[in-house]
């Protein structure tokens, strides 16, 4: 097995310019610090204007964003962080909780008009809800990353948090589970640790 941390093109097959690709995959890493420049809610409501046409299965687009705007519900979310995300957490200009709805169904109308009957298929069977509400939800979180990046921002993605603690504090009553929170802003000084390796081409790919 091989690895790979050069960011050289090895194709010209692209729409984007590279200027575009190195600013949403080949130079964006996770953020670790960050400016005092504030995250506008114009910002905001582009980041998720980008999200939402990333595809999800039958459409359920599961994702559910929290912005932890005030110094309260900050003060809040970063008691259940991780110790080695606390600091970042209090001091970057935006947060997000990223969660999916586990009745996300109840949106079948307006989601998948085309056959709404299908909802039946989801009622009462909340297994396979969680099941297709997290995997979606990731999904849809990768979406968010690449539109934090092309929104001119940078994000710091993090799983090292309290699920439960999180869910109590922010989603009592409210059928969300918490599965990712994202520090978001303009990088600061130090941002990046070194860019790891990546796995090779020819290791992660086969043909059959």
């Amino acid at each position: 097995m091989s690895t790979d941390i050069s960011t050289e093109n090895t194709t010209t097959e692209y729409i984007l310019d590279g200027e575009s690709l190195d600013a949403i995959f080949r130079e964006a890493r996770t953020a670790n610090t960050f400016t005092d420049e504030p995250v506008t809610d114009e910002q905001l409501r582009t980041i998720y204007e980008l999200t939402k046409f990333g595809p999800t299965a039958m459409n359920i687009q599961p994702l559910r964003i929290t912005w932890v705007r005030s110094a309260e519900a900050r003060e809040k979310l970063v008691a259940h962080m991780a110790d080695g995300n606390k600091a970042k957490t209090a001091s970057a200009p935006m947060v997000a909780i990223l969660s999916f709805d586990t009745e996300w169904h109840e949106q079948f109308p307006v989601f998948f008009p085309i056959a709404p009957e299908r909802k039946a298929m989801f009622d009462g069977n909340d297994e396979l809800r969680a099941v297709m509400g997290n995997n979606n939800g990731h999904l849809q979180a990768a979406y968010f990353i690449m539109a934090v990046r092309a929104a001119g921002l940078a994000a710091g993605p993090m799983g090292g948090f309290d699920p439960a603690g999180i869910d109590a504090e922010f989603f009592t009553g409210r059928n969300q589970r918490s599965f990712m929170v994202v520090n978001i802003g303009k990088p600061g000084e130090n941002a990046w640790h070194p860019r790891l390796p990546r796995l090779d081409y020819d290791f992660v790919t086969a043909t059959v």
